[in-house]
């Protein structure tokens, strides 16, 4: 396999991984998203700023996706 056939595979596979990711953690917090950040634009950060608020009492769901979010 040409190096560039594998680096475009990694880059790939690498990627598939990291929006899975992605999709679990909206399809964890989209309750508690619409709930209390409905207002809130996607992008920067600010969506999980807006989650990870103390006033909020989220799933127990999505605490434990933002709590292994840290952790990355």
């Amino acid at each position: 396999m040409s190096k560039l056939r594998f680096a475009v595979l990694a880059l790939a596979i690498g990627c598939s991984g990291s929006a899975l990711a992605q999709t679990e953690q909206r399809g964890a917090c989209k309750a508690d998203y619409d709930k209390y950040c409905a207002g809130t634009r996607p992008g920067g950060g600010r969506v999980v700023a807006c989650l990870n608020k103390q006033q909020h009492q989220l799933s127990d769901t999505c605490k434990k996706v933002l709590a292994s979010r840290k952790a990355q």
